[in-house]
């Protein structure tokens, strides 16, 4: 008997072959079968109508705090996610110093917009050394598996101390040893790899860019000479590229001095809408010269979320505004459906700098979001554009549409990825032959950007919904989110429904699948906001052979375990 059998369900795979009817036994947490299985199941499911695909793997995340306090990984376990690689863009809170706890919480906090509150209360120290929080946090009772990476602001943070966040400092050779001996020390305690970032879009709390900004070669090499020595591990990079191939040039020198592959993240900049084709151009060489880079990209438009229970919306910096601003939602929206306070508010201007200082806000290019949510909105169904249609300033309609639904409604604004005003740049930059989905940031921003659901994007959207433009095949899209992210960190056991393989798996109900409108809750710990997005339409969950989520809800289940370091394929 098996401890369970899935029957006559439509596996997809992810390798990409075409879709095939089989059942699919598994024993002790593995895939014992595919195919037509005799025997029974201590438990079965009934497949039937349904898509039976590999568990999700989501390889940019940012759990490094929430692994604390949430068993359920909340929201990426809502979309089919079933593993979690965190620690990216080189923020995250290992090594740590006990004196630099603060510091390492601004850091997270300026650049992922996780309330520093609820990271100061929820969080579990009890540990130093990379080594160390692996142990703390290898605890067994999650919904999924994590992974964890090393990023560079703590290293910094940790071998430099306060010199760590100085633009003006360098490290000594003394210390860039220390954080060759550590990288090596962490990849063989089981971080999947090393992250770092430079770009200026990453800031702590107070506004200061993040450290690993202005790291110099022979920082970098160092580090870089600590993956080689370890052998193992992957490196993930976001840059701004403003001189594309001069910064470009020593990633690859990262990548040629240590032997280890890496993966940058990669979007559409406005300001420069052809640089992510040089980028490419770049990787392409060094692909072709045994260079192993990858780029990681996102599903949709990575786009901002205004509204009036999250941290940005047009009309925040107006003086009348501002003295409603502390009032509850509903005692907020009361107010401001009176005549005179948005008389008030709209002859106000705004005060500040920034996207909505004294330019004013870029109407022509925000959209009501809606549920479900429409990601690849057309230029004409603008904010600006509706109010002109309509003979309306389009700051009076953006007033408007921000008290729909009792106040709970968003306005949507595709910051990358959209300059065109449509998601061909997506399909571009998802199909070339060097990328991967990425950029979800799970447990991140969570104040204005809600793209954990970009995994259930990439099946609703690119599959079947989209009408602007050409789709992808459901086949393609799974071997794309399971096969190919789980194989660029080399978790190769996942990611295939296949004997031998981690029983991972998601039974979806792929005429069903919707993506929900995201909304704010205060969940996290010391009432600490988010938005979150559910998903309709996984009928079940699997993880190590167990049901964790079915039909969205937890099961109580909670298989789930830190994976250390890559992993083999079955023999």
């Amino acid at each position: 008997m098996h401890d369970l059998v899935i029957r006559g369900g439509t596996v997809v795979d992810g390798t990409g072959r075409q879709r095939y009817r089989a059942d699919v036994a598994v024993d002790d947490g593995r895939i014992t079968a595919v195919g037509e299985v005799d025997g029974s199941g201590r438990r079965q499911l009934d497949a039937d109508g349904l898509i039976v695909a590999p568990g999700f793997v989501d390889i940019h995340t940012h759990y490094d705090g929430q692994v604390s306090w949430d068993p359920l990984m909340t929201p990426s376990s809502w979309h089919g996610v079933t593993t979690v690689v965190m620690g990216n863009c080189g923020v995250g809170f290992a090594p740590a110093d006990p004196a630099r706890h603060d510091w390492l919480i601004s850091l997270m906090e300026g650049v992922e917009d996780i309330p520093g509150t609820a990271l100061a209360e929820g969080i579990t120290w009890g540990w130093e050394s990379f080594p160390e929080y692996l142990d703390t946090i290898d605890t067994g009772g999650r919904a999924i598996d994590v992974a964890a990476q090393l990023p560079h602001g703590a290293l910094r943070a940790y071998v430099m101390g306060e010199r760590g966040a100085d633009h003006e400092e360098a490290p000594t050779a003394e210390e860039i040893a220390v954080m060759r001996r550590l990288v090596r020390e962490a990849i063989e305690a089981g971080a999947l790899g090393f992250t770092s970032s430079r770009t200026r879009n990453h800031r702590t709390r107070d506004g200061a860019l993040t450290p690993s900004l202005t790291a110099g070669s022979g920082e970098l090499l160092g580090i870089a000479t600590g993956l080689g020595d370890a052998g193992a591990g992957v490196f993930e990079f976001v840059a701004d590229f403003r001189d594309v191939d001069e910064e470009f040039a020593l990633l690859r020198a990262m990548v040629e001095t240590s032997g280890r592959p890496m993966s940058i993240s990669l979007a559409q900049s406005p300001l420069w809408p052809d640089q992510w084709r040089r980028v490419l151009e770049l990787m392409e060489k060094a692909d072709a010269d045994g260079v192993p880079m990858r780029a990681q990209v996102p599903a949709r438009a990575i786009g901002l979320l205004f509204g009036l229970e999250g941290s940005l919306h047009p009309f925040l910096t107006r003086p009348t505004y501002r003295r409603l601003a502390d009032l509850a939602l509903a005692d907020r929206v009361a107010a401001l459906r009176e005549p005179a306070v948005k008389a008030a508010i709209l002859a106000e201007r705004p005060e500040g700098r920034g996207m909505f200082g004294a330019v004013g806000a870029p109407f022509d290019r925000m959209f009501e979001l809606g549920d479900p949510p429409d990601y690849e909105p057309a230029p004409e169904s603008s904010v600006a554009a509706r109010a002109a249609a309509m003979g309306r300033d389009a700051e009076d309609l953006a007033y408007d549409l921000l008290l729909g639904d009792d106040g709970h409604a968003l306005l949507y604004y595709p910051a990358l990825n959209y300059a065109e005003g449509n998601l061909d740049v997506a399909y571009q930059m998802l199909t070339h032959p060097l990328t991967v989905p990425g950029l979800s940031d799970g447990g991140a921003h969570c104040g204005v950007i809600c793209d954990g659901s970009f995994p259930t994007y990439l099946v609703t959207h690119w599959t079947r919904d989209r009408a602007r433009g050409e789709r992808l095949s459901l086949e393609w899209v799974v071997k794309a989110q399971a096969h190919d992210t789980a194989a660029l960190v080399g978790l190769n056991d996942r990611g295939v429904v296949a004997e031998g393989m981690k029983a991972d798996l998601n039974l979806i109900d792929v005429d069903r699948l919707t993506i929900r409108a995201p909304r704010i809750v205060h969940d996290l710990p010391a009432g600490g906001r988010r938005l979150v997005q559910r998903a309709e339409g996984y009928v079940a969950t699997v993880v190590a052979g167990e049901v964790v989520l079915a039909e969205g809800q937890p099961t109580g289940a909670l298989p789930g375990q830190l994976v250390r370091g890559a992993q083999p394929a079955p023999v």
